[in-house]
């Protein structure tokens, strides 16, 4: 089907045609991008918890709010939500790197490995080409 078929109103034939559908709109079109925000969001409510029980400092309370407006904004396929949760997950990785090759915690490569994978998911011309 070309472009031209799909009229103003969203149906797939032509305008006069009695079998005329609308086109469907997918719930999650990239799934991916779904549990990267779900991710997110467990890890702004892991800090929060840190910061109440004391085991983080005062100031670490900002990055549950840029980690759930990005993955608010990442659920919404915004391009400055993108930005912000490549940067997060980029930083997060070479953190927990670096935090594997200095203290040789196993819990650190596995989250710095998860990390690496959204990071490259992130980067594919498939996803960005779906953010507005």
């Amino acid at each position: 089907m070309t472009e031209e078929a799909i009229t103003a109103n969203g149906s797939s034939a032509e305008p006069g045609d009695a079998s005329a559908q609308p086109r469907r709109r997918e719930l999650f079109p990239l799934p991916g991008l779904t549990a990267i925000g779900l991710y997110l969001s467990a890890l702004a409510g892991i800090i929060i918890i840190g910061v109440v029980r004391g085991n983080y400092p005062p100031l670490f309370i900002l990055f549950p709010v840029v980690f759930l407006a990005a993955s608010g904004g990442l659920m919404l396929l915004f391009r400055w939500a993108w930005a912000l949760v490549l940067a997060a997950v980029f930083l997060m990785a070479t953190f927990n790197m670096w935090i594997f090759a200095s203290l040789h915690e196993p819990p650190a490569l596995v989250q710095g490995l998860l990390n690496w994978v959204f990071f490259l998911y992130l980067i594919r011309t498939e996803v960005r080409s779906k953010l507005r």
